[in-house]
């Protein structure tokens, strides 16, 4: 049966005191916002809605980048957590198969807890998502039998006796969508806030004959975002739980404390990452593969065998092939190494093609970027460039050529040539003792002004 989500993401998020709204402050590099969507994402959905409110137009471009099969819905006025579900009616309440709310503040939700969710779903009509809480506080507490769910009580409402539960109520639920669309009508806004809750939904499904049920995570995964602080704690959790499983997987990290993942970062086994790398999105890293301190990396693939930094930036679509070697101060963006290139020391590699087992010199610098435009550098197999050229684009160097030291290449460079391009040098005989004696008169005159 075909599973759809709805993900919750209206609200402001007073208590981060930021204008930014609460789902799109980031966690391993990507917005909370993309947390949620990847866990429903793994299951495969028919059909993802994110119900936007608070900056509705950044949620709602934040979830297309994403993924631009996603949906958005506006809740204005925010009356509550059925109201906003309701929002999601129009696009779902025909679709066959199951719905899952998620929250777009909540990024730790596992795809194999979805499963357990979904699994449950053939044996109760509404599913709800509980955890064994350390310190209960005024989470609102799942009153069960086993796995059947009789109530949910808000900390508020609940008695004495109810307060002492610690199974508490994550907020995700399940039901088909017609049940669930169908509950949702009959939700009634009788409370001090005067809100429509999505948790009355087990209850009216019970009063009806239906059975609801309960599904018990770890509190880790349920933990919401509302705060700076809890922002910070979260970062802490993913990298710790993101540096256990690349060991795990067979990944060398020489100071895992010092390593930060992004959120879809991928290693391979026996890849070796030295100590104070830092990973933007995007980056896929090979099998053998070895990147050495204090690099920076987003938007990449290191292929196997290959080494970089240490101190080197590789930037949103550098491609390096097997064995390639670069070095220290080394920057790439938008450029393909082929297979063996050598890119020792500090050098700029934008917008550019690099032949196998070329060697780019120090200093090197394709000059990409003519102030509106940018252009592409071509350079041939077994090609070596000399220290300190620049490549002014475009512009192609072709297979077994040379460029000489300190020269500004500005027309191609055919196979097999020499490229010499500087102005010749002008040696004058004693002029640089005169002329540091004739500085050195200037300055004492200055200095008795």
């Amino acid at each position: 049966m075909p599973v759809s989500f709805i993900v919750l993401a209206a609200g402001m998020g007073t208590r981060m005191n930021s204008d930014l709204p609460k789902v799109l402050h980031k966690v391993a590099a990507a917005p909370l916002l993309h947390h949620a969507l990847t866990a429903a994402r793994s299951l495969d959905p028919a059909r993802i809605v994110v119900v936007t409110g608070h900056g509705a137009a950044e949620v709602e471009a934040a979830a297309k980048g994403f993924d631009e099969a996603c949906e958005c819905v506006l809740q204005d006025p925010q009356l509550g957590t059925a109201h906003a579900v309701s929002m999601a009616a129009p696009l779902l309440e025909k679709m066959s198969g199951d719905v899952i709310v998620l929250y777009g503040d909540t990024p730790f939700i596992r795809p194999e807890t979805l499963e357990a969710i979904l699994h449950a779903r053939a044996r109760h009509s509404v599913v709800v998502l509980g955890f064994q809480a350390r310190d209960p506080g005024r989470y609102g507490r799942l009153i069960s039998q086993g796995e059947s769910l009789e109530k949910i009580v808000e900390y508020k409402d609940a008695t004495d006796e109810e307060r002492a539960v610690t199974l508490c109520n994550s907020g995700v639920m399940c039901a088909s969508a017609e049940l669930m669309f169908d509950l949702l009508t009959r939700v009634e806004n009788t409370n001090a806030a005067g809100e429509y809750y999505l948790t009355d939904l087990p209850q009216l499904a019970r009063a009806q004959g239906l059975s609801a049920g309960v599904v018990i995570c770890d509190e880790a995964e349920t933990l919401g975002i509302n705060t700076r602080r809890e922002l910070a704690a979260a970062e802490a959790a993913f990298q710790a739980r993101a540096r256990l499983e690349a060991l795990e997987n067979g990944v060398t990290l020489t100071a895992p404390e010092t390593v930060f993942f992004a959120l879809d970062t991928h290693i391979g086994r026996d890849a070796i990452i030295g100590p104070n790398v830092l990973f933007g999105l995007g980056v896929t890293i090979e099998s053998a593969a070895e990147v050495k301190g204090f690099c920076h990396l987003e938007g990449c693939h290191i292929s196997r065998g290959a080494q970089v930094g240490p101190f080197a930036r590789l930037r949103l679509g550098a491609e390096l092939a097997e064995d390639v070697h670069v070095g220290n101060f080394v920057e790439i963006k938008n450029a393909i190494l082929d297979e063996g290139v050598k890119v020792g020391h500090l050098t700029y590699l934008g917008d550019a093609d690099i032949g196998e087992f070329s060697n780019i010199g120090a200093g090197t610098v394709t000059c990409n970027y003519d102030g509106v435009m940018k252009h592409r550098t071509r350079i041939g197999k077994r090609a070596f460039i000399g220290s300190s050229t620049m490549l002014v684009a475009p512009v192609s160097v072709g297979n077994d050529a040379l460029t000489a030291s300190g020269s500004v290449i500005t027309e191609d460079v055919p196979a097999e040539a020499v490229a010499l391009a500087r102005a010749k040098q002008v040696n004058k005989p004693g002029l640089a003792t005169k002329l540091m004696a004739r500085l050195k008169t200037i300055k004492a005159a200055k200095g008795k002004a």
